[in-house]
């Protein structure tokens, strides 16, 4: 097999996990929306064997041992790209340190999975297991997506700074929706743009983000009265809006100065997925979050996600030396 051959056989089993990563994390939303995060008790079987049996909340359990079996086939192909790179590791066209996060990542998610369930659901772990696993997908998108060979403008350049503070901004945003889906606050406010018909209701910022409150919490349900839950799903909006509007604009800026079409369509994406998530979160509150509503919800954040690592790769070409495949299979320097 030649390099190039390598290389389109490394990147396609890439997409394969990146497109299997987010049908992990919407399955981990599923499973929480289906109240089915104990559906198994334990970890990593169910009741004592590898499959549910009958007789007991069967329904649930199915659910949590899908999103089970899902992310144990990612990371056997997470694994199967950390063997091909560390293989191949004197080639600079298949990158090895994406590859060794992607695999440290999928390793501390399992860690994660297990303490889910023997936390009981304990809001600070699905957060994390929420933000580990759209880590893995960026990741995978990274190793997915081929290397921008076309050398950057100096306005394109000067994008940078400012793609990365955007990068943090959905970091942030992403830490609270998962807070507010750990802490069943999704509810909290069943009207749109005021909540319970006032723009400032009463609110218990101090309880609602209290980290850490000890063991031996079931978590299920929700444990937080309503003044802290409407606390978090107000700052969840708030954040929101002023993530909207920093994606948006980075959107707009980078399809205003780019000079390569690649880079140009990467801002209109992520202003399209943006504007998409928004629809998406309104229309979750205006129909009572629905279920298939607030599934599509994560596989927005997903898509935000992929959008925003198909900027930043887009942002950093190559090195002039490293040798790669063009898309009509010569090679390019």
């Amino acid at each position: 097999m030649t390099s190039e051959a390598r290389i389109a056989w490394f990147r396609r089993a890439a997409q394969l996990g990146a497109a299997l990563a987010i049908v992990v994390v919407v399955l981990g939303a599923w499973v929480r929306l289906t109240d089915a995060g104990l559906g198994c008790p334990d970890w990593p079987g169910c009741y004592g064997h590898l499959y549910p049996q009958t007789g007991y909340a069967a329904a649930k359990a199915w659910h949590e041992m899908i999103h089970r079996y899902a992310a144990a086939s990612l990371g056997t192909i997470i694994v199967a790209l950390l063997g091909w790179a560390v293989i191949r590791r004197k080639n600079r066209d298949l990158p090895l340190l994406p590859a060794v996060l992607a695999f440290c990542i999928v390793c501390l998610q399992g860690l994660l999975g297990a303490l889910t369930v023997t936390l009981l659901l304990k809001p600070l772990i699905v957060t994390a297991h929420l933000l580990g696993g759209l880590s893995t997908l960026g990741l995978l998108g990274w190793l997915s997506l081929t290397p921008q060979r076309q050398p950057l403008s100096a306005a394109e350049t000067a994008l940078r700074k400012f793609v990365l503070a955007a990068c943090g901004v959905l970091v942030v945003q992403v830490l609270l929706g998962g807070w507010t889906s750990a802490n069943y606050a999704a509810v909290a406010c069943p009207d749109f743009p005021t909540c319970r018909g006032s723009w400032w209701p009463e609110m218990d910022f101090r309880d609602a983000f209290v980290l850490w409150r000890g063991l031996g919490i079931d978590y299920e349900g929700g444990v937080l009265q309503d003044p802290a839950r409407m606390a978090i799903h107000v700052t969840h909006r708030l954040g929101a809006a002023v993530t909207a509007c920093v994606l948006i604009g980075v959107g707009v800026l980078t399809a205003s100065v780019a000079h390569n079409r690649r880079l140009a369509h990467a801002g209109l994406y992520l202003v399209a997925a943006v504007l998409m998530q928004i629809a998406i979160g309104i229309g979750m509150v205006h129909f009572g979050i629905p279920l298939l509503l607030a599934t599509l919800h994560n596989a927005g954040a997903a898509i935000l996600v992929i959008t925003m690592v198909w900027l930043l790769r887009a942002l950093w070409p190559v090195s002039p030396a490293t040798v790669l495949p063009s898309d009509d299979g010569s090679r390019t320097r």
